[in-house]
């Protein structure tokens, strides 16, 4: 689909001055000259921008909610092991129960969003979200809260996969990889803020707490939505079809060799940040002795380079230079940084201090706000009649992905950053084969 760099409401066409209503062709009458009046269009251009800006924080706040609902219970894990009687390792299924949830959640209201639109599949899924969540809060057991994190991320997926489809339904081409930047500027910011959140609410309750602080906002964000995002789908441009007709949308969207390479491109980025999340706590503070405060300055720092980037791609990159080739920049760039990272941890630089490190992870993680945004950006401009299902396998993948890297970061223990540089240079390596060999940009830009 070829870029159009406007949005979807910017396409109306303005009537030229024949055709006005009161103009009776060449022969009419030259009226006599009236007092200027102030610009009419002022006041439709400001509420259009309010309107945008509000649809831009709703959307921004679905896609922030579940870093949200991962992230503000992280300081709380050790209390929870020790209130529910249970093991670590069982503590900790209630991360990957969520995380599952998440992934799988998406192929399921994906599909069902084009088929019913927007709204509704959101509204239930919220709906579902606020409930879980407070039986998360109530859990007696170790057992019972895995089964209600397990089903509140299949229905906080709902508000992942749906401000993707809803984004798709608006904007085309280069508007809509400026969307995708601003919506990582919104959800960049959430696993900064959530951690620190999570341990301001342990001040003064307990891990119970944490949830019913995420039940309200769940519940206040829920309200957002159904008074402030109006259905975005069509009634005409919507599927008719049952399980089997989305399951064959899914395969044909699979079938298109770009689109998978893109799908597979942003999955693996993903994956190269998914593995420095899960192994940063134990390289930056075990290896390397940072504190726990240096440790979140740093945590911190990066992803602020990561929303900084993301913002020069959508507002100075996008629509200067073509999406393929700031796409094949990032992943180049995290390449790079992933072999350096490599290169330090297996010593042919000798003994380096946190300072290296640090600025190697700086770089990988600043890149990918070149990378995610234009790979999804790319990815569902071929999907225009199913942006649902595109969506779900988008986000799918890129959890699936990440989940299956994440363990394997400590494959060789806590003492050595060996294993998360290898995981990342290999994923930096296979996402740019598959940008290169499925997507095969320099055909695209000889057909543009």
């Amino acid at each position: 689909m070829p870029d159009s760099g406007v949005s979807r409401a910017q396409r109306t066409q303005t009537p030229t001055a024949k055709d006005a209503p009161g103009t009776t062709g060449p022969s009419a009458p030259t009226p006599a000259p009236l007092p200027a009046a102030p610009p009419a269009p002022a006041a439709p251009l400001v509420a259009a921008r309010r309107a945008a800006l509000l649809v831009t924080l709703v959307l921004g706040g679905l896609t922030a909610l579940p870093a949200l609902s991962m992230d503000m219970y992280l300081p709380a894990l050790p209390e929870v092991t020790d209130a529910l009687h249970a093991p670590a390792a069982t503590v900790q299924l209630t991360l990957t129960a969520c995380l599952l949830g998440m992934a799988l959640g998406q192929l399921v209201v994906g599909p069902m969003s084009d088929r019913w639109g927007r709204r509704t599949p959101l509204l239930a899924g919220m709906l579902v979200y606020v409930v879980a969540t407070a039986v998360c809060a109530f859990a007696p057991t170790a057992e019972l809260l895995i089964g209600f994190r397990l089903l509140q991320g299949l229905a906080g997926a709902a508000g992942i996969v749906i401000a993707r489809a809803v984004v798709r339904d608006l904007y085309d081409g280069m508007e809509m990889a400026r969307f995708f930047s601003t919506l990582m500027l919104i959800s960049g910011v959430a696993p900064i803020v959530a951690p620190l959140i999570g341990g301001q609410v342990l001040r003064f309750t307990d891990w119970r707490g944490i949830f019913v602080v995420l039940t309200v906002v769940g519940a206040l964000l829920t309200l957002v939505v159904r008074r402030y995002l109006h259905e975005t789908l069509p009634p005409d441009e919507r599927h008719t079809g049952g399980v089997a007709d989305a399951l064959r949308t899914m395969r044909g969207l699979l079938a298109d060799r770009v689109f998978t390479g893109y799908t597979l491109a942003g999955g693996l980025a993903f994956a190269v940040l998914f593995s420095y999340i899960s192994a940063s706590p134990f390289v930056v503070q075990e290896i390397y002795g940072a504190s726990p405060q240096t440790f979140s300055l740093l945590f911190g720092l990066n992803s602020v380079g990561l929303i900084a980037v993301g913002q020069l791609n959508g507002k100075v990159l996008v629509g200067r230079v073509s999406l393929d080739r700031v796409l094949g920049i990032g992943l180049l760039v995290i390449l790079a940084a992933a072999v350096a990272l490599l290169l330090m941890t297996t010593g042919v630089f000798g003994e380096v201090g946190l300072a290296p490190m640090a600025a190697g992870l700086f770089v990988l993680m600043s890149a990918m706000g070149l990378a995610m945004p234009n790979a999804n950006a790319q990815a569902l401009m071929r999907s225009r009649n199913a942006a649902g299902s595109a969506s779900a396998l988008l986000g799918t993948s890129s959890f699936l992905i990440g989940a299956v890297a994440s363990p394997l970061v400590g494959i060789a223990g806590e003492e050595t950053a060996v294993p998360m540089a290898v995981v990342q240079v290999v994923c930096a390596v296979a996402a740019g084969a598959c940008f290169l060999l499925l997507c095969r940009p320099w055909r695209q830009a000889a057909q543009g």
